[in-house]
């Protein structure tokens, strides 16, 4: 057996069913699937069980220890060589595991990420996160679109390791605390070639209320910060960007009545930013409706982020 699919789940079920229907319907088969319900009270057993007769599938229930903790009971189990880690919020095109076994043999690859999009049944509100959290203009592409793959930190909810690498390693540190990022770290560090494969991309569902997004922006803040304390060179300049961007936007009204020319040129980069975000997303999902509402959920991707990276950062200077 060749692939091992671990999925954490904590009250999801109808999650579980739209992921499981995918997988069902994938080219490549040689695989088992592990469902490891995390301390939930709303189980997903009996979806399980529902798949259970069309392709292997283990069902797992353990207590609440997180997700970081729960993929590596998974791993534990798995009798795979090659272990996909997915979030249950996600969706697979149906070539997508026959693109992983081709482009791990090819590039004899020990580890791999994933990027994510949005699928066309996706909200509209669904949409503008997506691109709030892809685009280039909020991530500088570092999400799924490197020029170098071997850059790239995988994610949890799309990335995999091969058993020998989660046998020489271990697992995740930490249960939800940006682990995934602290594992790809140390995968490379370790000397296992990790790479980003583009075209194994999953839809990934994304929050469904604004303030739940904002909630999710502002952890992985907090998260890039908590890795740090296990790698010292995991913040990057890319990771300070959104509260550089947050202390220009809170310095603006003061330079209003400061400088007022230096309050006009910000105004000017402010209106090149919006444009480029609104031009962007209307050219990629042909929706003004989309577009405006990308404007909204960018400015609160990259303000809660920054809120969440500096609140954490602070902390961690008090507490040290």
């Amino acid at each position: 057996m060749f692939f091992s699919i671990i999925i954490p789940v904590y009250n999801r079920p109808e999650e579980v069913q739209d992921l499981l229907t995918t997988i069902a319907s994938q080219t490549f088969v040689d695989f088992e699937v592990l469902v490891i319900e995390d301390g939930s009270t709303l189980t997903a057993e009996e979806v399980c069980n529902q798949f259970n007769p069309r392709f292997v599938l283990r069902y797992f229930y353990q207590k609440n220890s997180g997700q970081g903790f729960a993929r590596n009971f998974g791993m534990d189990q798995a009798k795979g060589e090659f272990f996909v880690i997915l979030d249950s919020d996600v969706l697979l095109p149906e070539k997508y595991l026959e693109i992983l076994f081709h482009q791990i043999q090819l590039r004899k690859l020990d580890a791999f990420g994933g990027p994510d999009r949005s699928d066309e049944s996706f909200s509209t509100l669904q949409k503008a996160m997506d691109f709030a959290m892809t685009s280039f203009w909020t991530t500088g592409g570092i999400r799924g679109k490197l020029k170098d793959p071997s850059k790239f930190q995988a994610r949890g909810f799309n990335m995999g390791v091969s058993k020998k690498v989660f046998e020489k390693i271990g697992g995740f540190v930490d249960p939800n605390r940006g682990e995934d990022i602290e594992w790809s770290i140390r995968i490379k560090k370790s000397g296992f070639k990790l790479e980003l494969i583009e075209e194994a991309f999953v839809y990934h569902k994304r929050k469904s209320t604004l303030k739940s997004f904002a909630n999710q922006a502002f952890s992985f803040g907090q998260n890039r910060v908590n890795v740090s304390r296990f790698h010292p060179d995991a913040i990057k300049v890319v990771h300070l960007l959104p509260s550089a961007f947050l202390i220009f936007l809170i310095s603006c009204p003061f330079m209003a009545i400061i400088n007022s020319q230096v309050f006009i040129t910000q105004l000017i980069l402010i209106a090149g930013w919006a444009g480029a975000i609104l031009l962007s997303s209307l050219i990629k999902y042909n929706s003004l409706q989309v577009s405006l509402l990308s404007l909204l959920t960018s400015l609160i991707q990259l303000c809660s982020y920054g809120t969440g990276l500096v609140i954490e950062w602070v902390k961690k200077k008090v507490v040290a």
